[in-house]
């Protein structure tokens, strides 16, 4: 049995309150556990399990991942690697950021999230503000299931969504600019927009289409739009169909074609006879890596 000791008793969950908090099965959260070994709950005396803060937030990003199609096999290697980047940094300051946030968004308080979103924004890189703080609280209200959550994730999405495309639009770049859409219809409007500002900078103007936009019709707005090169974010693996439909988009515009996301790897080397770019599965690395594509450097 795990020591309890050193945990506050008053953090820890019992199955049926993450039952009801996130709508997940008992028999899928068990299955996760003894299968798969992606939560492991403490136990009490009894046997019962309990349930840490930190279990809850990976439950919900597991949902979050299934919810796009990503196979539960294939989930463990993404928490490994992030219990990795979370070791090498100091996280404390980033998590009283992300609860003060959380109350400002449980309060419905727009004043006092302007005020923190401006006190973080002269602290913090925007890569660290949005990938470290905004984005895992965003994606914690949006697998939640409790009462009022949807509310305040929808508060807070309207709040975020604003922020961020006001940015984008001040970008003043010259030459032509970076077009980035969805891969498979799964990704929210503001994960878009948070990544495509990321992606951009001074040097570079990143032009994000809300979701909905049929990937068929991609070619169409190629045309239109003469981009520098087509971005997808690809949080999940495609099906073998899309796959086919991705390189005949690639045929059919006369820019490069790039993906990012946690499935870019892995759909760029289904993709074959195409040249089809991973970027990467995040931002940091995904905009170095465009910068060289867009400079025909990047080897494919």
């Amino acid at each position: 049995m795990n020591d309890l000791s050193d945990i506050d008793p008053s953090d820890l969950l019992p199955m049926r309150e993450v039952v009801r908090l996130t709508g997940i099965n008992p028999v899928t959260l068990r299955a996760w556990e003894r299968r798969y070994g992606l939560v492991s709950p403490l136990r009490t005396d009894g046997g019962h399990r309990l349930y840490t803060p930190q279990d809850l937030q990976t439950i919900q990003d597991i949902l979050l991942w299934t919810g796009r199609g990503m196979a539960v096999g294939k989930i463990g290697e993404l928490l490994a690697q992030r219990q990795r980047q979370e070791s090498a940094q100091p996280g404390d300051e980033r998590q009283q950021w992300r609860d003060a946030f959380s109350r400002a968004t449980a309060a419905f308080d727009q004043s006092e999230l302007d005020r923190l979103y401006g006190q973080a924004y002269s602290i913090f890189p925007l890569s660290t503000l949005l990938e470290d703080i905004l984005l895992p609280l965003w994606r914690s209200l949006l697998t939640l299931n409790g009462f009022g959550s949807r509310s305040q994730w929808a508060f807070l999405d309207a709040f975020l969504r604003a922020r961020v495309l006001l940015r984008l639009q001040m970008s003043r770049a010259p030459g032509a600019g970076v077009l980035l859409a969805d891969a498979a219809g799964t990704t929210q409007e503001f994960e878009l927009l948070a990544t495509g500002l990321l992606l951009g900078g001074e040097d570079l103007r990143v032009q994000p289409l809300a979701p909905g936009a049929p990937p068929e019709e991609l070619p169409l707005v190629c045309a239109a739009m003469q981009p520098a090169a087509l971005v997808l974010l690809a949080h999940v693996v495609l099906s073998a169909d899309a796959i086919k439909r991705l390189e005949r988009l690639q045929m059919a515009i006369d820019c490069p074609l790039a993906l990012i996301g946690e499935a870019a790897q892995d759909i760029a080397n289904a993709a074959t006879g195409v040249p089809i770019a991973a970027l990467g599965s995040g931002p940091a690395l995904g905009a170095q890596r465009l910068r060289l594509l867009l400079r025909g450097a990047l080897q494919l």
